[in-house]
C-alpha cells in the first residue's frame, strides 16, 4: 500500500491525545551495552539484532508512544567513516524492521520513527556537499526506513537550514510523512546561526512541511524550553526532546546529571511550554522516561511557566541571550558538538 493512502499512525495519536511521549538517548543506552566510542551503531542493527531490539524495548516498557530507529547516522556519507557507505539502504531497512517487530508486539499503538540525522558534512556555498548530493543521501537512507515498516520519518539535530531542506525533499521523494527538529546550542541558535523564531518561519516555507517541528539535545532542559518559548505560535505540533542534564566527564565517558525527578520537571514543563511531542535526547533512559510518563499523567496543565521558574527548576541557562530579542553577544563562536 503506498504511504499516501497508510493511515498515518503519528497524525492519529496527535490527533487524540494532549501530549505524546517519545524516547530518550540511543547513544547512551548503546554505549551501556558495548558499544565502543567510534563504532557504528547502525552496524549493530545487522551484527547484533538482539541488542537493537532491546534498546526498543526500554523505552517501550517505560511507555513511550513514539520511539527512533537505530539510524541516526544511517546516510551514506557518515557510514563512509565505516567502510559501509554501500549499506545505508540495508542497515536503515533492519533500523526499522527491528522497531516495527517490537511496536507491533506491544500491544499498543506505538509510532516508530525513522532517524535521520546530519550528513556531516557542510553544505554549499560554505562547504562543499551539493543540495542535490544531500538530498540523494538522505532519500537513500528515507526509502531504507520506509521498507522497514517506519511510520513516519525523523529528521534530527540538524544545524543548517541548506541541510533541513534537502532532508524535507528527500521525504517528499520518499512519499513520507516526517518530523523534524534542529539542535540550538550556540547562545540560542543552531551552530549555522539560525534561531527559534527563525526555524518556525522556515517551516511553513517548505513544500512539504514536517507533521511536527521542534529541538533536541543542545546543551541543558533549561536552554531547550526556552527555544521551545522562541518558536511562538504556530497551528503546527511542537517537539521538545532535552538532554537529561548538562554533561560531565567522569572517568573516560560523558554522564549526564539530571535525574530522573529533573526530567519529570522538565517534561510537565516541555508541556505547559507548548509541546506536544515530549522525550529525552542525551543522558535520557527508561528510568527518566518512566518519571516523565507519570509526571504528565498526573500534573495538570497550567501556563506556560516563567524563564525565572524554568531555571528554578532545572537550573540555569547556559548563555545570557536566546537568539530571539535584540541583543545579541558581541561575538559568537561556533563550535562542534558531539552527540552521546
Amino acid at each position: 500500500m503506498p504511504q499516501s493512502t497508510r493511515p498515518n499512525r503519528l497524525e492519529t495519536l496527535l490527533k487524540n491525545n494532549d501530549w505524546l511521549l517519545a524516547d530518550g538517548a540511543t547513544g547512551t543506552e548503546l554505549f551501556n551495552m558495548g558499544l565502543s566510542s567510534g563504532d557504528a551503531p547502525e552496524l549493530w542493527n545487522a551484527n547484533y539484532p538482539e541488542k537493537i531490539k532491546a534498546l526498543y524495548q526500554g523505552p517501550v516498557d517505560a511507555g513511550v508512544d513514539l520511539f527512533l530507529t537505530n539510524s541516526f547516522g544511517g546516510n551514506a556519507s557518515r557510514l563512509k567513516l565505516h567502510n559501509a557507505q554501500d549499506r545505508a539502504f540495508e542497515l536503515s531497512r533492519l533500523a526499522a524492521e527491528i522497531g516495527r517487530e517490537v511496536a507491533d508486539a506491544s500491544g499498543r499503538d506505538i509510532v516508530v520513527a525513522g532517524s535521520m540525522g546530519p550528513t556531516g558534512e557542510i553544505m554549499e556555498p560554505v562547504g562543499t556537499l551539493s543540495h542535490s548530493d544531500a538530498v540523494e543521501m538522505f532519500h537513500e537512507q528515507a526509502e531504507g526506513l520506509k521498507a522497514g515498516g517506519a511510520d513516519v520519518l525523523w529528521v534530527e539535530t540538524i544545524s543548517a537550514p541548506e541541510e533541513y531542506k534537502a532532508a524535507a525533499e528527500a521525504a517528499q521523494r520518499a512519499d513520507m510523512p516526517w518530523c523534524g527538529t534542529m539542535s540550538f546550542d550556540t547562545a540560542g541558535r543552531t551552530m549555522m546561526g539560525l534561531t527559534a523564531p527563525g526555524m518556525s518561519a522556515l517551516v511553513e516555507r517548505l513544500p512539504h512541511k514536517p507533521m511536527a517541528f521542534g529541538a533536541n539535545c543542545g546543551v541543558g532542559a533549561s536552554d531547550l524550553l526556552r527555544t521551545v518559548l522562541g518558536f511562538g505560535d504556530t497551528t503546527r505540533p511542537i517537539i521538545a526532546k532535552g538532554n537529561a542534564g548538562i554533561p560531565k566527564y567522569h572517568d573516560g565517558h560523558i554522564h549526564y546529571d539530571g535525574t530522573p525527578e529533573l526530567m519529570a520537571s522538565y517534561a510537565v514543563m516541555a508541556r505547559d511550554c507548548g509541546a506536544k511531542i515530549i522525550g529525552g535526547c542525551c543522558g535520557t533512559t527508561p528510568e527518566h522516561l518512566a518519571k516523565m510518563r507519570a509526571a504528565l499523567e498526573t500534573q495538570p496543565k497550567s501556563a506556560a511557566p516563567s524563564l525565572e521558574a524554568i531555571t528554578n527548576a532545572l537550573g540555569g541557562f547556559s548563555s545570557e541571550f536566546d537568539g530571539t530579542g535584540e541583543q545579541e553577544p558581541p561575538a559568537r563562536r561556533t563550535r562542534r558538538r558531539a552527540r552521546a
